[in-house]
């Protein structure tokens, strides 16, 4: 069924696409960039409320922030694409026993956070804003939330961030649209017409936002975590990450997929904040 609505989205745009390419290719964006908002399950409710909540503003969108305090250093927890802060949890019950202090987001468009759309650029001002009220000396950020930790830090050097931990993040935007429109079945007009659409409305072509070309002009020490064979986002990301981001260690999983929801991932990141 879902594969059948897939066809016929990317078939009706693509006949769309013959009477305005640019009306077609701003559709397809849309749809790229709303992520579907799944309910939260009583466990997860439970556990969010075990956290001091705060609405913090980014223009005009609420930011929803959980903080469960704790003496030693602040972690900020960015989580990635269609999923919320309590995915979280078994981590955050590690470092709490631990003795940090946990800071997680909603991301734009996810969880309680505002905004109807998602980009890895909204998210970077999201994180900013958080970032600026808690001073973070880590930033543990997953899949799209690796990306988006990269350009924030890229563009706002934080001085109190000194450990950036990249779970399965993607490095380059180019190929996941390059995915999203193979998925589809868009057609070439608009495949053109997305990328002028994303050069007017974020002043640079897809291939420029890239993890692993920002990454270049952050000293900050970091950890990759990456599964060798993680389906959603390729190995080879993490291999190009770690390539750029100059004071950086790449840790290798197998079977744990995309999520690296492990008390071994845990461990590993332990280990790399008490060095």
């Amino acid at each position: 069924m879902e594969k059948f609505v897939i066809n016929l989205i990317g078939t009706y745009l693509n006949v769309l696409s013959h009477i305005s390419g640019d009306y077609a290719a701003k559709k397809a964006l849309h749809i790229f960039s709303k992520p579907r908002k799944g309910s939260l399950k009583a466990q997860q409710i439970a556990f969010l409320n075990s956290a001091r909540k705060e609405n913090l503003i980014y223009e005009n969108f609420k930011i929803a922030t959980y903080h469960w305090k704790g003496d030693k250093s602040t972690i900020l927890l960015v989580h990635g694409w269609e999923s919320n802060s309590a995915r979280w949890k078994n981590k955050i019950h590690h470092f709490i026993a631990e003795g940090f202090n946990i800071v997680a987001l909603d991301a734009p468009a996810h969880g309680a956070s505002g905004s109807k759309l998602f980009n890895a650029l909204l998210y970077s001002e999201f994180i900013n804003v958080v970032a600026q009220k808690y001073n973070p000396e880590v930033i543990i950020g997953h899949s799209v939330g690796g990306m988006a930790a990269v350009f924030f830090q890229q563009k706002y050097q934080l001085s109190s961030l000194n450990k950036l931990v990249l779970l399965g993040a993607p490095s380059e935007f180019e190929t996941i649209l390059k995915n999203y429109i193979q998925l589809l079945g868009y057609n070439r007009k608009i495949e053109k017409h997305l990328h002028r659409i994303i050069l007017r409305k974020f002043g640079a072509k897809p291939s420029e936002f890239s993890t692993s070309k920002f990454s270049k002009n952050i000293e900050t020490e970091g950890l990759i975590i990456h599964d060798i064979k993680d389906m959603i986002i390729p190995y080879s990301d993490a291999k190009l990450i770690n390539q750029s981001l100059k004071n950086s260690n790449l840790i290798s999983t197998q079977g744990l997929g995309h999520s690296l929801n492990s008390t071994s991932v845990t461990k590993d990141i332990i280990k790399f904040l008490k060095k």
